[in-house]
C-alpha cells in the first residue's frame, strides 16, 4: 500500500496524536479540578470549570511547582512500596524466611510470582496514592481560594492552618513582619 507509506501522511498522524493526546491531558486536567469546584460549590459543570481553570491560571507558578513536588513524592512513595514488597516477596518465594519457611511452595522459576505481586503492588500504591493527589487538589485550590478572598487581616483572617500559612506563604510573610520590627 503506498498511502501507508506516504512520510507525510505519517507526519500529519504523528502530529494529530500528539495534539490529541495533550487534549486528553488538558480535559482530564479540567475535569478533576471543576469536580472539586462542584463538591466545594456546589455550581454546575460549566461554572464550575471555569472557575477552576481560572483559578489555576491566576496561580500558574505555585501549581506548577506543586503539581512537580507531588509527582516526585508520589513516585518515591510507590518505588519504597514496589520495592520493599519486591523485596519481601522475593524473600518469601526464595524462601528465605524462616517464620513462613513451611508456607512458600517450593518453585523452579521464582520470577513470575515476584513479577506478578510487584506489579500488583504497583496498581495497588498507584490507586491509593490518586487518592492522596485528589486531596492535594483539593486542598490547594481551596488555599488559593483562601487568598484570593482573605488577606490575613483581623478583618480578613486566613483560614488556612499555621502550618499551611507557614509553608506556602513563607516569602509573602516576610515583608510584613520585617516592617512591623521597623516600626
Amino acid at each position: 500500500l503506498p498511502a501507508a507509506e506516504n512520510k507525510f501522511a505519517k507526519f500529519l498522524l504523528s502530529c494529530l496524536k500528539c495534539c490529541f493526546w495533550c487534549l486528553e491531558k488538558f480535559i482530564k486536567f479540567l475535569n478533576r479540578n471543576a469536580y472539586i469546584m462542584i463538591a466545594v460549590y456546589g455550581t454546575n459543570f460549566c461554572t464550575s470549570a471555569r472557575n477552576a481553570f481560572f483559578l489555576l491560571m491566576r496561580n500558574i507558578i505555585r501549581v506548577a511547582v506543586l503539581d512537580k513536588v507531588t509527582d516526585f513524592l508520589f513516585f518515591l512513595g510507590k518505588l519504597l512500596i514496589v520495592g520493599s514488597v519486591g523485596i519481601l516477596a522475593f524473600f518469601f518465594f526464595t524462601q528465605r524466611i524462616k517464620l513462613v519457611q513451611d508456607t512458600a511452595p517450593p518453585l523452579n522459576y521464582y520470577w513470575v510470582p515476584i513479577l506478578t505481586v510487584i506489579v500488583g503492588s504497583y496498581l495497588i500504591a498507584h490507586g491509593f496514592f490518586s487518592v492522596y493527589g485528589m486531596c492535594v487538589d483539593t486542598l490547594f485550590l481551596c488555599f488559593c481560594e483562601d487568598l484570593e478572598r482573605n488577606d490575613g487581616s483581623p478583618e480578613r483572617p486566613y483560614y488556612m492552618s499555621p502550618e499551611l500559612s507557614e509553608i506556602l506563604l513563607k516569602g509573602r510573610l516576610e515583608p510584613s513582619k520585617s516592617a512591623e520590627s521597623q516600626g
